[in-house]
């Protein structure tokens, strides 16, 4: 009866060993300063662009496979490339006020993927964003090819109530009115 029990356990443990043995598990950290992400965001009168810093991250693959990921933005190193001096600091200034993004109050954003299908380095992701410490799903396309991901995302700031300049909220805007979704382009290096 002993033996019967030591030789369950023993093959048990074999299967166990042997499944994970052949799982190839990876996390694979991001490269912060080789990674960059852009931003475009539209109002009546024109358009507006800049970068912003990620802060940490990490992708999760199964086989080479993209499974899973999260990474966190840095709110505060919000820069405004498309002017220079006195007026990209002041708009700077403004998205990090309370207004927009209220960084002093919320200095990271966060996206956490909570599916991911596709193949082929082509991939549908759903994740969970958070900014300003409100969490909404967002939809996107990643491209995953070597050590490198690139994803275009259009994210609705009103969703994470940022409402300034958005006609949805405020009549009478006319040429002031901002629009509620912007652009992030995402090139992660990992």
């Amino acid at each position: 009866m002993k033996t019967k029990n030591v030789l369950q356990i023993g093959l048990v443990a074999i299967i166990a060993f042997a499944s994970v043995a052949f799982t190839s598990l990876i996390t694979k950290e991001v490269k912060i300063k080789e990674s960059t992400i852009n931003w475009k965001g539209y109002k009546v009168t024109g358009e507006h662009f800049g970068t912003i810093n990620l802060k940490e991250g990490v992708l999760n693959f199964d086989n080479n496979k993209l499974t899973g990921g999260n990474v966190v933005i840095d709110m505060n190193s919000i820069k405004v490339t498309d002017m220079e001096g006195e007026y990209a600091t002041k708009l700077e200034n403004h998205l990090k006020a309370d207004d927009f993004f209220g960084v002093e109050k919320f200095p990271a954003a966060t996206l956490k993927f909570t599916k991911v299908s596709g193949h082929d380095a082509h991939y549908h992701v759903t994740a969970d964003l958070t900014i300003k410490g409100i969490t909404a799903p967002i939809n996107f396309e990643m491209h995953v090819e070597a050590n490198s991901a690139k994803a275009k995302i259009k994210i609705d700031r009103t969703k994470y109530g940022i409402k300034y300049g958005s006609a949805s909220f405020f009549d009478n805007l006319k040429d002031r009115a901002i629009s509620d979704e912007f652009d992030v382009d995402v090139a992660i290096k990992f």
